[in-house]
């Protein structure tokens, strides 16, 4: 597997080992030694899984202290542009946006730490994302960024007129105006 950095610090790109023959292939999705030999030492309580269509736009999302999640992305099946935001206040990333491609071909992974607001478009026909958090769902530490704030402008890779995006998503604030409780730490 191998561990790819970013110019955010502690935002990571992991990418499988995959090993294929004429009958398919195969590759760990995660290996705990693997990740600990990097200095990651995560306790995984949670896995999501969604299913959306060519155009839905889910986030920018994020939960606050103390409920705060570090997640491993990946996409089963379809395409997705990944994007976070770092909110980590006295980060010399904040405010910065970083956004990737992850698919069920390239098998790539994003591993986003706590204090990132996080979210996705996607590209293909339908796309099956899968996650795993180190903290169970909180309500009431739901807190987040409009995906279309002018400030950031993120190029979601989708046109306008097809973007899909919830009635939830397009009340929440824009980046000048979100709770943030991070404090960045090197």
């Amino acid at each position: 597997m191998l561990f790819h950095t970013t110019d955010i610090p502690g935002l990571l790109i992991f990418e499988p080992k995959i090993f294929g023959d004429s009958r398919g292939y195969f590759f760990e999705s995660y290996n705990e030694k693997i990740f600990q030999g990097e200095g990651i030492h995560i306790d995984w309580v949670q896995d999501n899984q969604s299913s959306s269509s060519y155009g839905v736009i889910r986030g920018l999302h994020c939960q606050l202290n103390p409920h705060a999640q570090t997640k491993l992305v990946r996409v089963l099946h379809g395409r997705i542009l990944d994007v976070v935001v770092d909110i980590r206040k006295g980060s010399p990333a904040y405010g910065k946006t970083f956004s990737i491609e992850l698919s069920g071909e390239n098998n790539k992974q994003l591993f986003i730490p706590k204090g990132f607001a996080h979210g996705f478009s996607v590209l293909s026909e339908r796309a099956v994302v899968f996650y795993k958090c180190d903290t169970f769902y909180n309500k009431e530490s739901e807190a987040g960024i409009r995906y279309n704030d002018p400030a950031l402008n993120i190029d979601w890779k989708i046109p306008i007129d097809k973007a899909i995006v919830s009635e939830k998503d397009n009340r929440l604030p824009v980046f000048a105006d979100c709770k943030s409780n991070f404090v960045f730490e090197n």
